[in-house]
């Protein structure tokens, strides 16, 4: 029989320039997320520092990153939880030639405090591409978890089917991509047709991913303050979408509001999914008629 995970979107507001507030408001939804059960609970990206780039203490605060992880490792540990702690933003420094770069992160941390995969941000939104080093041609890896094979994206990476196809080609099941997406990203012809732009595409992109790959695909973007919802701004819509269902959080998939929702991840949907459409199948065939660069890789169990 196939497994039930129960997994935790915590739709946060993450406070400007505030890491050690938004941690804490964080570790209270991972605690809380824990005594509901939960086996995975996933954060927002950018939900330490909100995304200032053009702040003076933003690079100083995200040369802090390995403070966060530390923290975050030790409280998956204390809950016996895993954790996909949202993006970290990291400053390092590039070996060649000595400039200090900012990479923006996920990792996932298992029950045990363990770091079982990083993924360092590929498709960067134009406003980002001043400021972020991307992972380029890195290929996407699929990471073995107690979940199972899964893969990690972040926000824009949504946008690019080749992502998602390169992630269960190598047998991933459960796609998590962190986000930081706003009703406001869309452009001001776009708003004059239709303000809501922004939501028609996240709920039509996130279906269609979770459908066209047999994969589910466990969306936590930022949220707004609580009661304090900002017309135009915060997204929010964080869910899990899975074939023949659609989308699941009934809590934080319908607002742009800070929040939790706990889903129950059935994964005899994914199985009977791919049964009746076989992309994984055919994808997988020798005589298969596309070519990806990801082709001769292992397939995960």
């Amino acid at each position: 029989m196939a497994p039930t995970y129960k997994i935790a979107l915590i739709q946060l507001y993450p406070e400007p320039l505030l890491p050690d507030l938004n941690f804490d408001k964080a570790s209270s939804f991972v605690a809380s997320a824990a005594r509901k059960g939960a086996q995975l609970a996933v954060l927002p990206e950018y939900h330490l520092t909100n995304w200032l780039p053009e702040d003076p203490h933003f690079i100083s605060l995200c040369r802090q990153w390995e403070k966060y992880l530390e923290k975050y490792k030790a409280l998956a540990k204390e809950h016996s939880i895993c954790i996909v702690p949202g993006t970290i933003g990291e400053a390092h420094t590039d070996e060649q030639t000595g400039e200090e770069q900012l990479h923006n992160i996920a990792y996932f941390i298992d029950h045990n405090g363990s770091i079982l995969g990083r993924y360092q941000k590929k498709n960067l939104w134009h406003p980002e591409r001043p400021h972020l080093t991307s992972s380029t041609t890195l290929p996407h890896t699929t990471i073995h978890t107690p979940l199972g094979p899964l893969g990690l994206l972040i926000c824009w990476d949504l946008a690019f089917p080749e992502a998602f196809r390169e992630l269960i080609a190598t047998g991933s099941k459960i796609i998590i991509i962190p986000t930081f997406w706003t009703l406001a990203d869309c452009s001001a012809y776009g708003l004059s047709k239709n303000p809501l732009s922004e939501k028609l595409f996240l709920e039509s992109i996130l279906t269609a991913r979770s459908y066209e790959n047999t994969c589910a695909v466990v969306f936590v973007n930022a949220g707004g303050k609580e009661g304090e919802e900002e017309e135009g701004h915060y997204a929010g819509l964080s869910r899990v979408a899975v074939p023949f269902l659609g989308a699941l959080g009934e809590e934080t998939m319908g607002t742009g509001e800070e929040g939790m929702s706990v889903v129950d991840l059935d994964m005899e949907i994914l199985e009977e999914a791919e049964k009746n459409y076989k992309v994984r199948e055919d994808i997988g065939k020798e005589d298969w008629h596309y070519t990806y660069r990801h082709q001769g890789g292992d397939l995960a169990e």
